[in-house]
């Protein structure tokens, strides 16, 4: 006989212990990252998930039987990530105590490979309606989407002065700890309270009431940590409470439309999750994606609304 399919409470149960389990992981390995003040471990951390998450990314695309160029994606995206690394790690930048910006021709020239070559390869192949241009399009989508928004997170750490290799360490801690208690939010609210559908044509799960939840949260979150941490050579750049509320309002903003976005990337293409690295999570992508639209807001507040 058989074996009875596990009832919703207890496959809720499972999904909800797989995941605490992997959050716990995944802040152990970003706590030793933080611990280590080494400006190469943030890089790296910043690139492997960058990079893995682009590899998920084709693999959907090609489960899905949509055009592209995965090999060619993948070298753009590697030779993008070190660049970066050989401007932030390499020729002395790490000895003028932080304050470096990675000039606006680095992506400009990434996104004009990106897009010159995936036309060129496309020259090769034979015109089949929308399917040369759906080629050449979700290869420069995933570039933007996964390489260039989510290296902001390793952008932010030498935005601002200071001393230390990673000068902005508590200003990229702040932003990942805002975006996950943003996800965390949502998913208790949601599960305990929620009712009412939020997008359901997008994603099923989501409620107003995690929204809701979520967003106040994230604020009580950003309030507690700017509060406890004022570390006046990192978070001093935000400006004071003002700033800090602005903030724990828009990147948990921020945060539920990354999630979204990636759930209408994953719908479109018939996928429950980006991959099985994470019990629970999902992929490298399904971790990322959220943090690759608040790390660059936060990025850009702080270079352009602070004074």
């Amino acid at each position: 006989m058989a074996d009875s399919p596990p009832t919703p409470a207890i496959s809720k149960s499972r999904t909800f212990v797989r995941r605490t389990a992997s959050t716990v992981l995944l802040w152990t390995l970003v706590g030793s990252t933080f611990a280590s003040n080494l400006a190469w471990a943030y890089f790296a951390l910043v690139a492997v998930l960058a990079l893995v998450s682009m590899l998920e990314y084709f693999r959907m695309l090609k489960a899905a039987k949509v055009p592209c160029f995965p090999v060619f994606g993948m070298a753009v995206a590697v030779a993008y990530s070190a660049a970066m690394g050989w401007f932030y790690l390499g020729g002395g930048r790490l000895s003028s105590g932080g304050g470096q910006e990675l000039p606006a021709e680095y992506d400009l020239v990434a996104i004009f490979i990106a897009t010159t070559g995936a036309f060129i390869l496309q020259l090769r192949q034979p015109i089949k309606g929308l399917e040369a241009l759906q080629s050449v399009a979700f290869n420069v989508l995933g570039f933007v989407y996964i390489p260039v928004l989510f290296h902001f997170a390793a952008r932010m750490v030498f935005l601002v002065p200071g001393s230390g290799q990673v000068p902005g360490a508590l200003l990229l801690l702040l932003c990942l700890t805002v975006t996950k208690f943003t996800d965390m939010g949502a998913y208790l609210v949601g599960t305990l309270i929620g009712r009412h559908k939020m997008i359901p044509h997008v994603s099923p799960g989501k409620t107003w009431e995690g929204f809701v939840g979520a967003l106040l949260i994230a604020l009580v979150v950003t309030c507690l940590f700017y509060h406890f941490f004022p570390a006046p050579d990192q978070l001093g750049v935000l400006g004071g409470w003002a700033h800090v509320v602005t903030l724990g309002l828009l990147l948990p903003l921020l945060a539920v439309v990354g999630d979204l976005a990636e759930s209408v990337l994953k719908r479109a293409l018939g996928a429950k999750d980006s991959g099985q690295m994470l019990p629970g999570i999902g992929g490298a992508l399904d971790l990322i994606d959220s943090i690759c639209f608040t790390a660059p807001a936060l990025y850009f507040y702080v270079k352009w609304v602070m004074p």
